[in-house]
């Protein structure tokens, strides 16, 4: 089964990011389903599942489900571009072939998910810490520093999703005892906020950022050693 699905995902990710073009994608774009790339797409993907196949025809049921849908799919999200937000269309639209492809494989070659793992205490755990670190901290750290009001707030998020993405990296350093990762994540964030800091007048600025920087850091430091420690605990049960 594993085999089969890689053969089928390995053969999708070169089609649709290593032998598509950024011409490609402009032309498709502009002339939608009348492009010639969009065919020369469809005729690329075709080639590449009947390598990663070695030439089984015996599955040309599912290739031609698979092409047939990628086509119907990539039709789709071109006529959709100019109503629909760029970053859904994009996950959507591999998420569709990826449902597709999976589909097919269990067709073939039908397999279950164990879900039992999910519930054990270790993986609830983990759930826990991952969620505390992510966005429980974000609430958490917007909640303390609501006393402290900016002139100038960004308003696309990018220091939420900043935040949530260097507490999951301090999480992984701690949990895989890599502690000097943490000193170089601090240095690079430092360097990078160092402009910031030197041309602004504004004081509360520098004291926002830094309040922000020792509460993420310290939460995120926090929730890996605690859940560092309960693993322990679980395992000398």
């Amino acid at each position: 089964m594993l085999t089969l699905a890689l053969k089928f995902i390995v053969a999708h990710l070169m089609g649709d990011f290593l032998f598509q073009p950024d011409t490609w994608i402009a032309h498709k774009k502009k002339k939608k389903h009348a492009s010639k790339y969009l065919y020369a797409h469809i005729a690329i993907h075709t080639g590449l599942l009947i390598l990663a196949l070695q030439f089984n025809f015996s599955y040309w049921l599912g290739m031609l489900l698979i092409i047939g849908s990628h086509y119907g799919i990539d039709v789709a999200k071109l006529h959709l571009e100019k109503k629909v937000e760029a970053r859904i269309l994009f996950f959507a639209d591999q998420l569709l072939h990826f449902a597709v492809i999976f589909g097919v494989v269990q067709y073939y070659q039908p397999f279950q998910i164990d879900m039992a793992p999910i519930y054990t205490a270790q993986s609830l755990l983990l759930i826990t810490a991952l969620l505390i670190t992510t966005y429980v901290s974000s609430v958490i750290i917007k909640t303390l520093m609501s006393k402290w009001k900016l002139k100038e707030t960004s308003k696309n998020q990018a220091g939420k999703y900043i935040g949530i993405l260097e507490r999951l990296f301090i999480f992984l350093f701690i949990v895989i005892n890599y502690w000097q990762g943490i000193g170089f994540l601090l240095a690079a964030k430092s360097i990078f906020r160092f402009g910031d800091l030197t041309k602004s007048e504004d004081r509360n600025l520098t004291e926002y950022i830094l309040i922000g920087t020792l509460l993420s850091f310290g939460i995120a430091i926090a929730t890996a050693m605690g859940y560092n420690y309960l693993v322990d605990l679980a395992n000398h049960l």
